[in-house]
């Protein structure tokens, strides 16, 4: 079996977060399942300015703090566009047999959707934070990194930004579709953000965590420190909630267990059968 080498692209800047933690950890279970056959290496993009070569199979890209908009014309941010544009001229260079995988968490796909101008990149109102239900749109009925979920299914959701009036005619154009939208609220006047979208064979991005673990995140935010931070933030409510949400097995580890592991799944027999996708 060919070795998979996995990228993991940080864009946390330095700061403490679970990110990290949820995808190493899928990581080394993903690693176990396949005898040992998958690598991977770590990329601090913005504040060391670190990015990936192209000998690497499948990247993933995550979340992280601040503004998606502010970053342009930032030094990391004209080097990650750069990294962006030399994996799609590799995947449309028909001499490449093997093709590179990418996939975008929150910060990342904010930022993916800035440079393929898919849609409006703007700050919310209020943060959006908490366990969300994500309804497909028709494309994503058929996405197979959706396979084996729940219709709606559920996301962790930590964002100050989002996407919203999505570029029809950019979409068509290049073959992109949106797979899921936020929760339709009829009383609310405000748009519903694109939460999923697929770029096209290779690349799919989500705006909420589908790396969040259910029993890690609960036990993170049963810290007291970060209880205390959450219920000065958003609320004792809140807090509840986010536990009784991840501690529900149809929600958080349905979503963990199935959406980057069918990614990283459906691209590994991709690479080892190249001539499956076009």
């Amino acid at each position: 079996m060919k070795k998979i080498r996995i990228a993991i692209l940080d864009l946390y800047d330095g700061q403490q977060n679970e990110g990290m933690r949820c995808i190493r950890e899928m990581l080394v279970r993903m690693k176990k399942d396949h005898q040992g056959s998958l690598e991977w290496k770590e990329f601090e993009v913005r504040n060391k300015q670190e990015l990936p070569s192209l000998e690497f199979d499948i990247y993933l890209s995550t979340g992280g703090p601040g503004s998606p908009l502010e970053s342009e014309g930032m030094a990391w941010d004209k080097a990650y566009f750069k990294w962006l544009t030399d994996l799609l001229d590799w995947n449309k260079t028909s001499s490449n047999i093997n093709k590179k995988y990418a996939f975008f968490i929150c910060h990342s796909y904010q930022l993916a959707c800035r440079y393929f101008g898919l849609g409006m990149v703007t700050k919310r109102k209020s943060t959006a934070f908490g366990v969300f239900p994500m309804h497909r749109m028709e494309a994503g009925f058929n996405e197979p990194v959706f396979k084996g979920l729940n219709d709606p299914f559920y996301g962790v959701d930590s964002r100050d930004f989002q996407v919203i009036q999505p570029q029809l005619d950019k979409l068509k154009e290049i073959g992109a579709a949106i797979l899921c939208i936020e929760k339709e609220r009829p009383h609310v006047d405000l748009e519903r953000a694109i939460m999923a979208i697929r770029f096209n064979n290779y690349m799919l991005g989500t705006q909420f965590h589908p790396e969040a673990d259910a029993q890690g995140m609960s036990m993170y935010l049963k810290r007291d420190d970060k209880k205390k931070t959450v219920i000065e933030n958003h609320g004792q409510e809140k807090w509840e909630s986010m536990i009784e949400q991840l501690n529900d097995p149809e929600k958080i580890s349905m979503t963990n267990s199935h959406v980057l592991p069918n990614f990283i799944l459906q691209a590994i027999a991709s690479i080892n059968n190249p001539h499956s996708v076009s």
